[in-house]
């Protein structure tokens, strides 16, 4: 007995999470950093192949997996993302909203449909999950929301101005949300927001691009940091979470001087991605279409960048 006592059971086992976006990036090892500690994945994404690649790496490690090809603009394909959980695993502990897409560059560069399509995705996306989740938690009465929203919601970056947007209504829909459960009486639905800084993912491979550089911005955090950050969001849900401690100085700054706030970050991503990054043709990115690469974790920008840099003092020089 005291064995059982000094070693309880790790409480992602047994239960049920469903990841969109969980092809690549955070989506993907959130789903492998629970499946190793036992946890049901609902695995959901455009690219049906690259999801078994993902649900083989999830069983290997310890959990049960399911794959459901799902893209999230369609409310349809995610309601029924949620049908297919229900019926595999009898319950949704969990869901986790983390597909996102972006389009960098000048706001009257970038085509009015390309914006359009990020909000369809980012903000439509997680609506569409939202909704499906809290009704499910409301009928089962508990469960735990997790939107990934981004420092932009709290910061607004220049030359990412559709996805800033979104970000944002992703920020003011937990927000909702949250006051919502709380007059329902529904102490046992939880919702969270986690809010990271840049990350190097295959995100800024997969963006569109408008901005005449390769996509790219300052000092991006590891994956790792994010994935473990949303993992225990999920587990332990609190409402806002800023990962890292430049997404938690850039939000603090922001509160106490929003102007100046706004006014630093635009400088930085005007030299970053304006003035410092090489040549790169317009793109829609996987806007409309995915891609075969970008299949990982992470996104090997900071290597790429480091290389972009490197070259570029060596002419200067």
């Amino acid at each position: 007995m005291a064995g059982a006592r000094d070693n309880p059971p790790d409480p992602a086992t047994g239960k049920t999470f469903v990841i969109t976006g969980a092809s690549s990036g955070l989506g993907r090892g959130v789903a492998i950093r629970l499946a190793a500690r036992g946890a049901n994945v609902v695995l959901a994404a455009r690219r049906t192949g690259l999801l078994e690649e993902v649900a083989a790496e999830a069983r290997a490690a310890g959990g049960a997996a399911l794959v459901v090809p799902t893209d999230v603009s369609r409310p349809e394909q995610v309601q029924a993302l949620a049908e297919a959980a229900l019926r595999r695993f009898s319950r949704i502990d969990v869901w986790i909203n983390d597909v996102g897409i972006g389009a960098l560059g000048p706001f009257w560069s970038i085509p009015i449909r390309d914006h359009a399509r990020v909000i369809d995705v980012n903000l439509k996306g997680l609506i569409y999950g939202s909704h499906v989740a809290v009704r499910q938690f409301r009928e089962q009465g508990f469960g735990t929301l997790v939107n990934i929203g981004s420092i932009d919601s709290e910061v607004p970056l220049a030359y990412q101005a559709s996805y800033s947007a979104s970000k944002a209504g992703v920020l003011s829909l937990g927000r909702a949300l949250n006051e919502e459960l709380r007059l329902d009486g529904q102490e046992r639905i939880k919702v969270a927001t986690v809010m990271p800084w840049a990350v190097d993912t295959p995100w800024w491979e997969h963006a569109a691009n408008y901005s005449g550089g390769t996509p790219r911005m300052a000092s991006m955090d590891d994956p790792d940091k994010v994935v473990e950050a949303i993992v225990q969001v999920a587990l332990e849900p609190r409402e806002e979470v800023a990962v890292g401690w430049k997404a938690k100085a850039s939000a603090g700054s922001h509160k106490l001087a929003p102007d100046l706030a706004e006014r630093v970050s635009g400088e930085v991503a005007h030299k970053w991605q304006i003035e410092d990054a090489p040549p790169a043709p317009a793109t829609t990115g996987t806007l409309y279409e995915p891609m075969a690469s970008g299949r990982t974790v992470e996104g090997g920008v900071r290597q790429r960048m480091e290389r972009e840099n490197a070259e570029r003092d060596r002419r200067r020089h």
